[in-house]
């Protein structure tokens, strides 16, 4: 890429591609959701949908984290966070709809956060990407809340809000637990 690029490298280019079509995703389905979710309801596969959703959550953390086989403490670690993520669904006693949020918000924040440190991998000034990526994922579910306050068959939720902050505040920190992970094999000896 040259110096008067946008983008660093072509990983960062597909990273920010893939953080905003599942944006476009979030915010394309905003007016159809809650009949998806009826249908789906009706069919008995809302639950299998979150099941896959929260899965594809849990594979793209281990994957922004672990770039080779494991070792013991990446599979501990990694363990913990499907545990972590298990008891805030379980335990939070949320419904499906708000389970959501998890996945979709997780997901962005983690693609973010890649394309972050990519960005900063290649000599671009980056100051706290995790942060950066949290603060970033928590306005674009801020915007979703707003335009759900417009839409007819939508409601504004304070509380939804509060969920997307806390899926990208978790699935930033398992990326990075998972990263540390990593590190520290080599240490470990």
């Amino acid at each position: 890429m040259s110096a008067t690029s946008l983008f660093t490298s072509l990983r960062e280019r597909q990273l920010w591609f893939w953080a905003a079509a599942a944006v476009v995703a979030i915010y394309a389905s905003l007016g159809q959701a809650a009949v998806l979710a009826e249908v789906l309801r009706a069919r008995g596969l809302l639950e299998i949908s979150f099941t896959v959703g929260f899965a594809l959550v849990l594979v793209a953390v281990a994957v922004s984290g672990l770039s080779r086989r494991p070792g013991r403490r990446e599979i501990w670690v990694a363990l913990g966070i499907a545990a972590v993520y298990g008891m805030v669904v379980v335990r939070m006693g949320i419904g499906p709809a708000e389970r959501t949020h998890l996945f979709e918000y997780g997901l962005v924040a983690v693609l973010t956060h890649q394309a972050l440190q990519e960005r900063r991998t290649n000599g671009r000034r980056v100051r706290a990407p995790a942060v950066l990526a949290v603060v970033t994922t928590a306005l674009l579910g801020c915007i979703d809340e707003g335009i759900q306050w417009v839409l007819p068959s939508r409601v504004f939720d304070i509380r939804d809000m509060a969920f997307n902050c806390l899926a990208a505040l978790m699935a930033v920190l398992a990326s990075l637990a998972l990263a540390w992970a990593r590190r520290r094999v080599g240490t470990d000896g």
